[in-house]
């Protein structure tokens, strides 16, 4: 039983004294009423729970007396009942307070429950704790928690936890500070809690809150006081200098709807502290607090602790509770927190796995990138009866490196010594990279080792280059080896660096100096290059030039062949020579090639030169690039002599050589071939060295390379001026023979048809004189004169047929008639004509409208008409001198087709033609 006060003993007495009173005046039960309650008041734990369980007894014996003799002593049994129920309702409203058990919300540190029973309730709320700690039990958790609020260091207690059902069960509890120490602490409390649930009570005193904050003043140099509704009382002298506040300053606060603390605290705190202030307002619950105050020079951290005062009847009168300035110890332990966080930062983007091993050898630590690459923490490395180090070799080494990595890590945690190995590391998704590690031990002061520290690097890409250059190395040996080269480097101390097995082999060395190579390698060289080729080699080796020179050297069988010899200096970024590489390459068959093309250009020089033919080339632009000797004497100039005379050499050499009339066809259809790459053929006349034009026809035709893109011209031009004028003079010929042909065909025509003609026309006249001379008769015999008629009927007749076949001869016949196109006919026509066009220079365009209707003709009457029209206006242009043209076109209008033949000749003037116009 707590021990009493003398103001609660006095009022105690008091009230036991006034129930005895009341009862010898009223003769009732009530009248022990105050003692009881008294004695309720005076009872805490175990007491007061026998006491309200004597009570309960009490209340239901008094019923079932009441009950039972309703009739005998029943009254007395329902006072008795009525009694014990007042007595009961008064007990729970005056034990039924709030204990004053400081709520988890107010303290800055979070406990943590240990189990200490397997049934123990697990993963409870912080907050729900208190309600579930045994009435018996809080006064010292309180204790505890307080504790490990103002010394920072953890506090383990055992205490009993209410269970789901209702039970209790002895359960650990740690309370932990803000920011851990890392100190192991006994147990505070062990499970023996009942022989100290007798503790002093200290909620409740006679020592008002002003007196008890002088107190902790004295004894921690600051203390103040609050009423109970949180208004300041009392702030001692230095902490308003300091603050720069006086209490009534600061009450004014609570007048405007917030807590008395407002004006001191920082912002972004005051909701916090606000709600466990009045929290402990509310409930009487222990009060501590670490927030920033505010003082004159700025915001400051502060340890803050409030208790409760209550009178002798338990009643809140007011608070206590000081303040420590805890802002260096608060901005130490920040700035330790920042270090820490900005090196594990640095520990995790340091582009490295990082690790630590314990003492031991067992992993205790991966950075953030070693963590990923693997895909598992340190912590989820295990397998049943391995070692975390052997479970981790297992898991994610290679298995053919796990041997000699274990063999590796073993050996320096034995000896100490610093552990290095390459060996590949399966990363999470089961792919397997080169990497390289290296750790050393960290040590005590006497030398022990504490902790091992690595760096795993991956060098996978670094592997996989040296084994590519290993494999390239070799593959080039392999090469300079198969390739017929000599190879050889030397420094220029003149120490040899490199020589080719090939070249070795060659010279029967095994090893030699520079010297003694030069003289072997000279000996080979045939008698006649030797000066040469020592001048040249001497002279670039002293003047750092590149030597390049082709001798004979004799090969195996004793016969010279033709060598390429070759070396230059390799130069650093000063200049300076570092190396000389050498190259010898046996180019024998090439200079045979090489002589054989040679005589090949030779032999087809001289045929191109002995054709009878004008040979040039051009480049992809037109451009003269090459003449045959027979066209250079032909036209009596070179390639660059007429380059001034045009815009370039094509133009200059076109004005020089082409016929003036002829010219703009030669450029428009030279310019059509250029641009299209379609060959290029056309007859023109060719200025000779003498002046005299003669015919010839050009043709020409692209060179392609393998893409096709045109990369020379080649072209030929054949003197045809003797056939021309044969032709010219064939035509003439053949005209007047087609005159005379016409003549003799229609003579024979004439006698032909006088011939048929004569016949029944002399019958007729023969028919007619028998049929005179038979009506002359006396008497006239009138039967033979019929006779002779029916015969000149059937002679005229006769006639009348013969005439009829020849006209049926001159005239056309519709058999023949077929749908054509008129546009292809007149273009087949023009044709025809073309050769005898280009033979009388005459520039002849065919024009015809697209898509003309279909025309019922004689293909070959109608292309004779055209051929006929076209010839006339040639005939027309034989007195034009130059620039002769001749335009035929066709067109439809009005459903018909219309033809015009249009030349420049000098036509005739309009009465010439009068007269041939029919009127």
């Amino acid at each position: 039983m707590a021990e009493l006060t003398v103001r609660r003993f006095i009022f105690l007495v008091g009230l036991a004294l006034a129930g005895l009173l009341a009862f010898w005046a009223t003769h009732t039960a009530f009248g022990f009423l105050p003692l009881v309650v008294a004695l309720i008041l005076s009872f805490e734990g175990r007491s007061l729970r026998l006491a309200a369980s004597a009570l309960l007894l009490g209340f239901v014996c008094s019923v079932a007396v009441a009950i039972g003799y309703r009739n005998d002593g029943g009254g007395a049994g329902v006072a008795l009942a009525e009694f014990f129920a007042v007595t009961l309702c008064i007990a729970a409203l005056v034990k039924g307070k709030p204990t004053g058990l400081p709520a988890p919300a107010t303290v800055p540190f979070s406990p943590t429950l240990t189990e200490r029973s397997a049934s123990a309730a697990m993963h409870r709320n912080p907050s729900d704790q208190t309600e579930l700690i045994h009435e018996d039990d809080r006064r010292d958790a309180m204790f505890a928690s307080a504790r490990a609020f103002w010394t920072g260091v953890a506090q383990v207690m055992s205490f009993r936890l209410r269970q789901e059902d209702g039970s209790y069960r002895w359960t650990e509890i740690t309370s932990v500070p803000a920011v851990p120490s890392g100190i192991a602490v006994s147990p505070l409390v062990g499970k023996d809690l009942r022989f100290v649930a007798g503790q002093t009570d200290t909620a409740v005193s006679d020592v008002d809150p002003v007196t008890a904050a002088k107190t902790i003043e004295n004894l921690f140099g600051n203390g103040w006081a609050f009423d109970a509704e949180g208004r300041w009382l009392y702030l001692p002298a230095f902490a308003q200098t300091t603050l720069g506040r006086t209490p009534e300053e600061m009450n004014t606060s609570c007048d405007e709807g917030f807590i008395a603390w407002k004006q001191l605290l920082h912002p972004e705190e005051y909701d916090g502290v606000a709600e466990n202030w009045l929290h402990s307002l509310k409930t009487g619950a222990a009060f501590n607090a670490e927030f920033r105050i505010r003082r004159k020079t700025g915001y400051a951290w502060a340890r803050s602790s409030a208790r409760a005062v209550r009178d002798v009847s338990g009643r809140l009168v007011g608070w206590y509770g000081t303040s420590i300035d805890i802002d260096v110890h608060r901005k130490t332990v920040d700035a330790l927190h920042e270090r820490e966080r900005e090196l594990l930062e640095l520990v995790n983007v340091v582009p490295s796995h990082l690790w630590r091993l314990s003492r031991n050898g067992e992993p205790n630590f991966f950075n953030t990138r070693m963590a990923d690459y693997l895909g598992v923490s340190v912590e989820e490395i295990s397998k049943p009866g391995l070692s975390r180090l052997d479970a981790m070799i297992e898991t994610a080494v290679h298995p053919e490196d796990q041997s000699n990595f274990k063999a590796t890590i073993m050996r320096s945690l034995e000896s100490g010594e610093g552990f290095s190995s390459r060996y590949r590391l399966r990363r999470f998704d089961g792919v397997y990279h080169w990497m390289s590690s290296r750790a050393e031990a960290l040590r005590g002061k006497d030398g022990e080792i504490l902790q091992w520290y690595g760096l795993c690097h991956d060098i996978d890409d670094q592997v996989n280059v040296e084994e590519a250059l290993q494999r390239s190395e070799w593959h080039l040996q392999q090469l300079i080896d198969a390739l017929p080269v000599r190879v050889c480097s030397w420094t220029p101390n003149g120490e040899i660096s490199y020589v080719s097995r090939r070249y070795l082999e060659e010279l029967g060395l095994t090893t030699a100096s520079f010297a003694e190579m030069s003289a072997a390698a000279m000996e080979f060289v045939h008698p006649d290059d030797i000066p040469r080729v020592r001048a040249s080699a001497a002279d670039a080796i002293q003047n750092g030039a590149v030597f390049l020179s082709r001798y004979r050297r004799r090969g195996k069988d004793g016969v010279y062949r033709w060598t390429d010899g070759r070396f230059e200096p390799l130069r650093n970024a000063d200049g300076r020579i570092t190396e000389w590489y050498g190259l010898a390459i046996d180019v024998d068959d090439e200079m045979n090639v090489q002589q054989a093309l040679r005589e090949s250009e030779q032999s087809l020089q001289q045929l191109v030169e002995t054709l009878p033919a004008l040979i040039y080339c051009a480049a992809p632009d037109g451009k003269p690039i090459y003449r045959s000797k027979k066209l250079r004497e032909f036209l009596g100039f070179g390639l660059e002599d007429k380059d001034g005379l045009g815009g370039t050499r094509l133009d200059g050499t076109l004005e020089a050589i082409i016929h003036p009339e002829d010219l703009g066809l030669v450029r428009e259809k030279y310019g059509h071939s250029l641009a299209t790459g379609e060959p290029y053929v056309h007859k023109h006349r060719l200025r000779r060295h003498d002046g005299v034009y003669r015919w010839v026809e050009t043709r020409t035709s692209a060179m392609r390379d393998a893409l096709g893109t045109i990369v020379q011209w080649n072209g030929v031009c054949l003197d045809i001026d003797d056939w021309v004028r044969a032709q010219e003079e064939l035509g003439h010929t053949q005209r007047n023979l087609a005159r005379a042909s016409e003549a003799a065909s229609l003579a024979e025509l004439t006698a032909s048809i006088a011939h048929e003609v004569g016949q029944p026309l002399a019958a007729l006249v023969s028919s007619s004189d028998a049929c005179q001379q038979w009506l002359s008769a006396d008497p006239p015999n009138i039967e033979r004169a019929q006779k002779a008629l029916e015969r000149v009927v059937r002679s005229a007749g006769t006639a009348t047929e013969v005439v009829t076949r020849i006209r049926a001869l001159f005239k056309h016949n519709n058999d023949a008639r077929r749908k054509e196109s008129f546009g292809l006919v007149l273009s087949e026509a023009g044709e025809l004509m073309s050769e005898e066009a280009i033979r009388r220079n005459v520039r002849m365009e065919i024009e015809s409208e697209p898509e003309l209707p279909l025309v019922l003709i004689d293909r070959v009457q109608m292309q004779q008409v055209l051929v006929n029209l076209v010839r006339n206006a040639f005939d027309a242009l034989e007195q034009v001198p130059s620039n002769r043209t001749l335009k035929v076109r066709a067109y439809e209008k009005c459903n018909t087709i219309h033809v015009e033949v249009i030349d420049n000749g000098l036509g005739a003037n309009s009465e010439a033609i009068r007269p041939l116009i029919p009127k």
